[in-house]
This record gives C-alpha cells, sequence and structure tokens, in this order.
C-alpha cells in the first residue's frame, strides 16, 4: 500500500471516527433544551411564519431574544431545517453540528498547507476526539458557531495566498463569523489586521481585484453590525425596512467588553487553562476535561517548536494572531468557556505541532503510542459522556419540559408554570404562533437585559403558591407544590417537571 494510500485512509477513518461520536443518538443527547437553544429555534420558527422576530422587527440583524440580544447567525441557519422538519430538538442543533463536522476537513486542510500531512492527521485526529469539541458540536448555543466560522475563513486565506481567488470565501466566512458571537467584534479586524500586514511584510500577499473583493464583501458583510452599534449608541435612529431591520436594543451590554476587570479576568482564565473547566457542565465533561489533561504539556512544546524555527514566512503565525486575539478578549470578559471559544482551535493546533516535534525527536516512534493514549482517552470519554455526563446535565437543560406541556395542553386550561421555568422552553415546545405571542406577551420586569414573562397566550409563569380551580401546574424540582397537594391537586411526573392537575 502507498503512503498516499495509507493517508487517504486515515483521513476517512478520522473522519468517520468524528462523525459517528457526534451522531450517536444526536438530539437526544442532552436530553431536553437549554433556554438559549430554545429561543434560537424560537426565532426561526417565527422568521419562518411571518418574516419577523419575536419583538416583531423584519429580518433583524441581531436579534432582540432577551431583551439584551442574541447572535443571529444560528437563526438563520435554522431556517431550511425548521422549515423542512418542523421545530424539534434535533433540527435546531443541526448547524451547530453540520459546523462542527465541516470543522473536521477544514482544520485538516488548515494544517496540511502550514505543516503536511501528518502534521494535518495528527491535528484532525485531535480535534475529532476533542472533548470540547464534541460537547459543542451537539448543542445550539448560537456563539458557539463563532470557532467554526473563523476555522473556515482562515483555512481560504491560505487557499488564497495560493490563489487568490479565495479571498472571496475568505472574506465571506470572516463576515459570517460576525453574526455568530458579537463579542468577537473588536477582534476579527484586529486580527485580520495583522494577518495581512504579516503576509504583506513577508511578500506573500497577492495584492489584486480578489482581494480587494474579498474585503469589500467583508465590509459589507460588517456594515449593517456597524449601524446596528450606531443605533444602540444612540447615534442614528433604528432601522425598520421590508428586508431589513437593525433593532435598539432594550439593553446594550457593550459593558462586558472593559479593562477594568483585567486581572480578575487573567486569573479566571489561567483557572480554566489550568482546571479545564469553568464550572459549567455543558462546557466541559469532568475529569476529561476540555483537551484531556495532557494537552497543555503538547500546546508547551508547540509554542516552542513555533519560536525555534526560521524567521521565514511561517502561515502558523496566522493561527497564532487568532490565539492572540483571544487572549485580548479574554482579558476584556468575564471569562467563561463559550466566552473564549475562539481560543480552543489554535489551542489544538499548537497541541499538534508539539506532539509531531516532540516525536520527530525520535524519529516518530512515540507517534503512534501517543496517539494510542488519546484514542485511550477518549474511549473513556465517550463512555462516561453517553451515561453518567448525559444524566448529570438534565438539570441543566430542562429534561421532561417538553412532555409536560404536551400532557398539559389536552386539557382546556390555563397552564401555570413555576417561576423558574424559562418562557422560551414553552414558547419552543407550545410552537406558540408569533402573532399571539407578541399581541398577548406580559412581561414581569419590562424593560430589562433579561427579559422574565409574566404571561402569554394560555402560559402563566410563577403563582403556584396561591392555586386556582380550573388550572393546570407545572412545576420544576425545586419549587414548593406545598399549596398544591394541599389544595388536593394530582401530580403526574414528566422528567424533572411534575404536572398537577384536578
Amino acid at each position: 500500500m502507498s503512503e498516499k494510500t495509507r493517508q487517504r485512509l486515515c483521513f476517512w477513518a478520522v473522519l468517520l471516527l468524528g462523525t459517528a461520536v457526534r451522531l450517536w443518538r444526536f438530539g437526544a443527547v442532552p436530553e431536553g433544551i437549554n433556554q438559549d437553544e430554545a429561543f434560537a429555534g424560537y426565532e426561526a420558527f417565527c422568521l419562518l411564519r411571518d418574516g419577523m422576530d419575536t419583538a416583531g422587527y423584519r429580518f433583524p440583524v441581531y436579534l432582540t431574544a432577551w431583551g439584551s440580544g442574541m447572535n443571529a447567525l444560528e437563526s438563520y441557519l435554522m431556517l431550511p431545517f425548521v422549515a423542512l422538519f418542523g421545530l424539534k430538538t434535533w433540527v435546531i442543533r443541526l448547524p451547530q453540528l453540520l459546523t462542527g463536522l465541516l470543522s473536521l476537513p477544514a482544520c485538516y486542510g488548515t494544517v496540511r498547507r502550514m505543516r503536511g500531512e501528518k502534521q494535518a492527521l495528527v491535528t484532525m485526529l485531535l480535534l475529532a476526539i476533542c472533548p470540547w469539541h464534541v460537547l459543542l458540536s451537539r448543542w445550539g448555543l448560537e456563539s458557539n458557531l463563532a470557532p467554526g466560522f473563523l476555522l473556515f475563513g482562515l483555512y481560504f486565506f491560505l487557499r488564497a495566498l495560493e490563489d487568490s481567488r479565495f479571498f472571496w470565501l475568505s472574506g465571506l466566512f470572516y463576515g459570517l463569523s460576525l453574526y455568530a458571537y458579537a463579542t468577537i467584534w473588536p477582534f476579527v479586524p484586529l486580527m485580520l489586521g495583522f494577518m495581512l500586514l504579516y503576509c504583506a511584510i513577508k511578500q506573500k500577499l497577492p495584492i489584486d481585484r480578489h482581494l480587494l473583493g474579498g474585503g469589500a464583501l467583508l465590509i459589507l458583510l460588517a456594515l449593517p453590525l456597524l449601524l446596528f452599534l450606531a443605533v444602540n449608541f444612540g447615534w442614528i435612529g433604528e432601522i425598520r425596512s421590508p428586508f431589513l431591520s437593525v433593532p435598539k436594543l432594550l439593553y446594550m451590554r457593550s459593558g462586558e467588553l472593559s479593562l477594568r476587570h483585567l486581572p480578575e479576568n487573567a486569573k479566571n482564565l489561567l483557572s480554566i487553562l489550568w482546571t479545564q473547566s469553568d464550572g459549567l457542565p455543558w462546557n466541559s465533561a469532568g475529569a476529561f476535561g476540555l483537551l484531556y489533561p495532557m494537552t497543555g504539556f503538547f500546546v508547551l512544546l508547540g509554542l516552542w517548536s513555533f519560536f525555534r524555527r526560521n524567521q521565514g514566512f511561517d502561515p502558523m503565525a496566522l493561527l497564532l494572531l487568532q490565539l492572540l486575539a483571544a487572549l485580548l478578549l479574554a482579558l476584556t470578559v468575564s471569562v467563561n468557556v463559550n466566552r473564549v471559544n475562539i481560543l480552543f482551535p489554535p489551542l489544538i493546533v499548537l497541541a499538534g505541532e508539539g506532539i509531531v516535534w516532540l516525536c520527530s525527536r525520535f524519529r516518530f516512534r512515540l507517534l503512534g503510542l501517543v496517539m494510542a493514549a488519546y484514542l485511550v482517552f477518549f474511549g473513556l470519554f465517550a463512555r462516561f459522556y453517553f451515561s453518567d455526563y448525559s444524566a448529570g446535565l438534565r438539570s441543566s437543560f430542562a429534561w421532561g419540559l417538553g412532555e409536560a406541556i404536551a400532557a398539559a395542553e389536552t386539557y382546556d386550561s390555563p397552564i401555570v408554570f413555576s417561576g423558574d421555568v424559562y418562557y422560551p422552553d414553552v414558547l419552543f415546545y407550545a410552537e406558540t404562533e408569533p402573532a399571539v405571542f407578541r399581541e398577548t406577551v406580559r412581561y414581569q420586569n419590562y424593560p430589562a437585559a433579561y427579559l422574565r414573562a409574566a404571561s402569554f397566550d394560555r402560559f402563566f409563569f410563577g403563582g403556584e403558591t396561591t392555586p386556582a380551580e380550573g388550572c393546570v401546574y407545572i412545576l420544576s424540582p425545586w419549587a414548593d407544590a406545598g399549596a398544591l397537594e394541599d389544595a388536593g391537586f394530582q401530580a403526574e411526573h414528566y422528567g424533572f417537571y411534575t404536572l398537577y392537575r384536578k
């Protein structure tokens, strides 16, 4: 068997492995739904129904959602899937799944152009079995699209250095990444500016109409978001048109980016990198962490390998500029894993660099052992993920709420939820008509950064402590059901939730 054939077999084996762990029980693990992915899914449902979001803006560049907004890209990517298959949990998770799957060959192609075939396969395997990336690919947090779209942008940027026509695709994906996560807005142009400067200094930048066209496309995509900033800083009025809206939010979270808490943010970042956890169960997988415990050592070796190279053009420097942008981001926000998600692809690539550099010192005798160790860790992680981890995550994903709502809707009665139930979850599972929601919604705390609904349609939130005849109640396990039990309501259990009726 030729070397090229072996490399192709390795590529497809890694891709198959990565695909299998992301597809197995997809939509069922995590069980239930997270409130942010529920809101993104319901916004897609609204846009399909009448072209407006929950607040009545036609095709907004940024969703008003909770009151302080939500990134719009994922909801727009959901549209064809929701149109074809309906509003279901597995359906609204498809954009994130597909982005995660496409990231595997994009990672391979990026590293192959940086370091060659062997390192590309090693790095692709690291990403395919990475706990952080597996978790990210299996549910629909809208900000988690950002790492994938930045990777696509970098891949096509590297291809454009060989064939400048790919600048168009690079500009497209870098532009779309801005709609994935608002926090990266200041850092993407900074990163791209340094990338272009580096390539120009090293005389690797083809300055032609394709570069200018790709840059123009990126600016065109960024323009609506610049208008969004102008609207929300009060410089111009909000924009409404039949085809595009630039809304003014109830609350602008511009204060999330600040240098005032730099020491604290740095400390939190170091803690996350050291412990490989931010304490949020949906972001890291227990003892397996984000990248497996031994990966930090290889990241440091990868940095050592990079800085030992000669001073000529090194495409790996382009990836390290993303790492630098991610570190600057981490110093300006209150850090958790999903807020600095663009940090992890560069770390994984550096780990691949470190592994190959170390093994090359021993003529690659260690490479098989290192990869075998990673596969053992992966097998243990996969077993944990689909058993104990999955069960432990139920409390964070409203397990059983959909079934409880379906049961309650069989009664022609008002439905009352305990006050700790998120109203987007109810909108999602009940598939409330958008016009009905807009006409009937009443908020407990309007205006606010994070709105809490008091009622809409026949759904009410809070009030479980004063039972009323003719109502059906759905309570979380943390709510006090004593008044309902004393009033003679009968209990039916659905996952973590209990339905009370007479």
